[in-house]
């Protein structure tokens, strides 16, 4: 089992500027492997070969790794692709690939740069090379997974490091190869048996923190529930008004961490103080950190709240089923529009820009990786459908239509079925997940509970042919004084569910 914890650091004057310079050395090493790949690339299927005066040698296929590697440096192995390792005098020597991977090139490229570049000898060797992972592993994202071409970093897009070996913890002590023993905020003990295997290091507004990567393989992983097993299950329709509905009727509030009216005003007072400073001045730089922190501080209130909205979510059913939406297109800019004459005209961005905003403050996104950890946490499992038409058709008649929806309320046109909008969606995001997956869902009996005084007399027995106004299936009795908050005398019949109140089935909605 693979597992992190996070700490926040507690370095000293001189620990945190060593750091700090680690991070430009890092920098400037990431972004020179990133030039040597372009070169090597240019060289070997754009330009040609050619000759490089700076090292007095000609670039060509044949002396470097097309593509994959430094443009000067030695891309075959000196042992002919012969391994000298022998688990026995008898076993023959293992061959292997004779050619060095771009990864094995470019830390010895790295090498060979410490006895040029002197600075680069301050940092530990470890921490080199996983750098020059960093490059690989963009590159493997651009080719492979989708994600866009590596560009060059600047300070304030690069903020990390990271170590492979040689870390050790003690306490509430921590030792980091080439800065020393540093001491941090000991908030959890690390589990007994875990492995370190990687620590990153990485600086933010409020100081530095310290992501610890464990692993134990004599623990399992978290085991994932079958789709036979799955006996409940919740739906979710992210929102702006409200952050969540479920399909239960319960919602989740919005606090809007970023875009109340008094979050804007210190964002725009702190920024118009920051634009006001000379470049280049102190007084300027420490603007610029005023305003990191309270971005910091913003983000703290939304992640804690996502984590604590997320444990009562998934504690609700055994599977959590959300839209698969596409929020980086519903944030991008809008198309600009030409009249017939070539001018520029409105394209509706103005007005979007609001609902950007808002739709990033209320960070949909983080919520559903919560959401999905948690579930695998718990043996638990997410599940996302497709998104189309989910606010438009009805969840009774099955009729689909923009016109049945006019803002937050839902009347259909066919069957005349009025509901809430967002709760109407919630709950066809539940059939179409019920549908797609072939989940068998348990349907569970009504229960309302009623609040009776304690000095009222009993309900009223019903006889063979009376029919009940409405099931009542536990009747809860409180004191009519005390420190109690009063209520009306009576009997009060239903309560508002909430967040954390199970899912109620409806026979219709099972499969």
């Amino acid at each position: 089992m693979i597992t992190s914890y996070v700490y926040k650091l507690r370095p000293n004057q001189y620990q945190s500027s060593k750091m700090s310079s680690w991070l430009d050395t890092c920098r400037f090493l990431f972004n020179w492997m990133l030039v040597d790949r372009e070169l090597a690339y240019h060289s070997s299927f754009i330009m040609g070969d050619y000759c490089i005066l700076k090292w007095k040698s000609e670039c060509c296929p044949l002396t470097c790794s097309p593509s994959k590697g430094s443009y000067f440096g030695y891309c075959w192995k000196d042992n002919g692709g012969i391994s000298n390792r022998k688990k026995d005098d008898n076993a023959k020597p293992k061959k292997v690939n004779p050619r060095r991977s771009v990864v094995e090139t470019q830390i010895t490229l790295a090498t060979r740069l410490k006895k040029e570049l002197t600075f680069l000898k301050e940092v530990d060797s470890t921490v080199l090379q996983q750098v020059v992972r960093r490059v690989d592993d963009a590159f493997d994202g651009f080719f492979n997974k989708g994600k866009g071409y590596p560009n060059f970093k600047n300070r304030s897009a690069y903020k990390s490091f990271q170590y492979a070996t040689g870390v050790l913890i003690n306490g509430s002590k921590i030792y980091l190869p080439g800065i020393g023993w540093m001491r941090f905020y000991n908030s959890r003990e690390l589990p007994t048996g875990f492995e370190i295997k990687t620590v990153t290091i990485r600086c933010k507004q409020d100081g530095w923190y310290i992501s610890v990567r464990l692993e134990d393989k004599t623990v399992p992983d978290y085991p994932i529930r079958d789709v036979s097993e799955i006996n409940t299950a919740t739906a979710l329709d992210m929102g702006l008004v409200k952050l969540a509905y479920c399909s239960d009727g319960s919602v989740v509030d919005n606090p809007k961490f970023g875009t109340s009216e008094k979050a804007k005003r210190t964002l725009k007072i702190r920024s118009r103080n920051l634009s006001r400073k000379k470049k280049g001045s102190k007084n300027r730089s420490k603007a610029c950190k005023r305003l990191g922190k309270y971005h910091q501080k913003i983000t703290n209130k939304r992640e804690a709240y996502q984590w604590e909205v997320a444990n009562q979510i998934v504690k609700k059913a055994d599977a959590i089923i959300v839209e698969d939406l596409n929020i980086a297109g519903m944030i991008r800019r809008c198309k600009p529009k030409v009249d017939e004459h070539g001018n520029y005209i409105k394209n509706g961005q103005s007005a979007k820009k609001a609902l950007n905003r808002l739709i990033a403050d209320a960070s949909w996104g983080n919520l559903i990786k919560k959401l999905e950890y948690l579930a695998v946490k718990q043996g638990k499992r997410l599940v996302k459908v497709n998104p189309q038409y989910t606010s438009q058709k009805c969840s009774v008649c099955g009729h689909i239509d923009a016109a049945n929806r006019d803002g937050e309320k839902f009347a259909c046109l066919n069957c005349g079925h009025l509901d809430d909008a967002n709760i109407q969606a919630a709950r066809n995001i539940k059939c179409r997940g019920v549908e797609q997956f072939g989940l068998v869902l348990k349907t569970r009996p009504r229960k309302v509970r009623v609040n009776v005084r304690r000095d009222s007399s009993e309900p009223k027995q019903l006889s063979l042919f009376e029919m009940p106004t409405s099931e009542v299936t536990e009747i809860r009795r409180y004191r009519g004084s005390g420190n109690r908050k009063r209520r009306e005398p009576g009997n009060q019949i239903g309560e508002q569910l909430c967040l954390f109140d199970l899912d109620i089935l409806d026979s219709s909605y099972s499969a």
